[in-house]
């Protein structure tokens, strides 16, 4: 909220005078992904906390695969994460943002998921190797913001230097704020299809990589 009305509002005047359009419209979607992702990030801060109070190793003995364990811990958190993005998008409604294209909110909805799926399994990841909660905020703030701020969320690509544009186009969570944003506002810069194809590897991957170290784990 604080993201919505200091910049949604404040910059909105001086976005417009310089011709762009309406800030508003353009800055929503990130903040959406903002709702999702540290939520869904930190979730993986829920790994630490039961191993440090015994409720994994209740867990890790139950008659499935940790494979399993990680899928349930992940698509829940990701769900959660869902929910939490959705309220966000409904209060930016109520602020002055509008969807260009109801039957489009689907898409919007998929692209909302596989965010969630990717800051969990970058939780899940780190969390997997960590046991120190202090350890594990630094590294997700050291990661997840840059993450975040690197990205088309808050300013247009177009106009940025050359090293900045680039870090932009290697940061995957800029295809899925194009592609939520694209879904809401008919404005895609990358594309529908490459970002879906680049977000949905991405996140593949680092699933990949959170159940294998998540499999790893001692206790």
């Amino acid at each position: 909220m604080l993201f919505l009305v200091s910049l949604g509002f404040g910059f909105g005047p001086l976005y417009q005078r310089a011709g762009a359009g309406n800030y508003l419209q353009y800055l929503v979607p990130g903040i959406i992904v903002m709702g999702i992702l540290f939520p869904s990030v930190f979730s993986g801060i829920e790994i630490i906390w039961e191993r440090q109070f015994g409720f994994l190793k209740e867990t890790l003995v139950a008659p499935v695969s940790r494979f399993q364990i990680v899928l349930g811990r992940t698509l829940g958190g990701a769900t959660t994460a869902l929910f939490q993005g959705t309220i966000v998008l409904v209060i930016c409604s109520i602020a002055g943002f509008r969807v260009a294209n109801f039957f489009l909110l689907p898409v919007a909805f998929g692209f909302m998921f596989l965010i969630a799926l990717l800051g969990n399994a970058i939780g899940t990841a780190i969390g997997s190797v960590l046991d120190d909660v202090q350890g594990f905020q630094l590294i997700m703030n050291f990661l997840v913001t840059p993450l975040f701020f690197l990205s088309n969320a808050l300013f247009p690509v177009d106009g940025l230097p050359a090293l900045l544009k680039l870090l932009v186009h290697l940061n995957p969570l800029s295809y899925g704020i194009d592609g939520l944003r694209g879904a809401l506002s008919q404005a895609f810069l990358f594309g529908p299809g490459i970002d879906l194809v680049i977000l949905g590897g991405v996140t593949s991957v680092l699933l990949g990589v959170g159940s294998y170290l998540f499999s790893r784990i001692e206790l």
